[in-house]
């Protein structure tokens, strides 16, 4: 496989002709990628986005709906990694589709290495290798965390298909959110299931996908968010920044806990994470905002799946 200092491969800073579109509009900055293949202007993309350690029918549902949007048009972007991403890649290329891969690291570092043909026909397909940092760059978590930005800025739509409580998916999710880009989730596995109950769109196949895609979808969520988690919330009125171990500790409740309030919180457009802290959005103040926010995933600004 080619590496970034070979003739196919090139730098894209955002200034520059050809920057993804869709990353450019992003919130803050937007990193300079390493890109070796073809990288357009798609009219749809969507991520598809999960577990390293997915299940075997998690597997298949991913390597399907992969298949089903490629064959609809719509490019499939995912994280190049075990698992969940693997199968995104593979079932947009068994229809012929576009699809690509975003690296937590150089692109001249093969991550895992058991894809170095898997990227090969990525790259074959009329797909591409994105990074974005440097060539030599190794993998580490934080590198992990910035392609997770990357995947969802990308994408007009991210899809989670199976995930843990604490799965790095939901990192990704999470930068849709503050993207602005709407989210959906396949039911079944503890991250999505906490996302859906937090108001992320129902997945069930590629016709939910394009509903989503279409702005025609429903969110299936309360009226209202839960009294555990407006108390919750109320713990950040007099001081607007805390991190989790402070949130349990004046939660008086399990962290697995905290973090599904905090996850329906943020759905919700009501808290962010930011540098280490939970963070308070000033703009939402009102719990009957919340409904209204998660009324339709096509609604305007900081609603939770658009």
């Amino acid at each position: 496989m080619s590496t970034p200092s070979s003739p196919r491969s090139r730098t894209l800073a955002p200034d520059q002709p050809g920057y993804p579109a869709r990353l450019a509009r992003a919130p803050g900055p937007g990193p300079a990628l390493q890109v070796l293949g073809t990288i357009g202007e798609p009219a749809q993309v969507v991520a598809l986005v999960g577990a390293r350690a997915v299940s075997s029918a998690g597997a298949r549902r991913t390597h399907a709906l992969a298949a089903d949007l490629a064959r609809g048009g719509v490019a499939v972007v995912s994280g190049g990694a075990l698992g969940v991403d693997a199968a995104a890649h593979r079932g947009a290329l068994a229809a012929g589709g576009v699809t690509w891969a975003v690296f937590g690291c150089g692109l001249d570092v093969t991550y895992p290495p058991q894809h170095a043909e898997l990227f090969s026909e990525v790259v074959a397909g009329g797909g591409a290798l994105i990074s974005p940092f440097p060539a030599g760059t190794m993998p580490r978590p934080g590198t992990f965390v910035a392609r997770n930005a990357v995947v969802a800025g990308l994408a007009d739509v991210v899809v989670v298909i199976e995930a843990s409580a604490r799965s790095g998916a939901l990192h990704t999710a999470r930068a849709a959110l503050r993207a602005g880009r709407s989210v959906g989730a396949v039911a079944g596995s503890a991250g999505c299931d906490a996302l859906l109950a937090a108001g992320a769109a129902v997945i069930d196949d590629g016709a939910s996908v394009a509903a989503l895609l279409a702005g025609r979808a429903q969110a299936r969520v309360a009226t209202a968010v839960g009294a555990e988690a407006l108390a919750l919330l109320a713990q950040l009125e007099a001081e607007p920044a805390l991190e989790l171990d402070a949130l349990v500790r004046r939660a008086g409740a399990p962290a697995a806990a905290v973090r599904r309030r905090l996850t329906e919180l943020e759905v919700a457009g009501l808290v962010t994470l930011g540098p280490g802290a939970w963070v308070r959005r000033t703009m939402l103040v009102a719990a009957p905002a919340c409904a209204a926010a998660l009324a339709s995933v096509s609604a305007p600004g900081e609603s939770p799946c658009s």
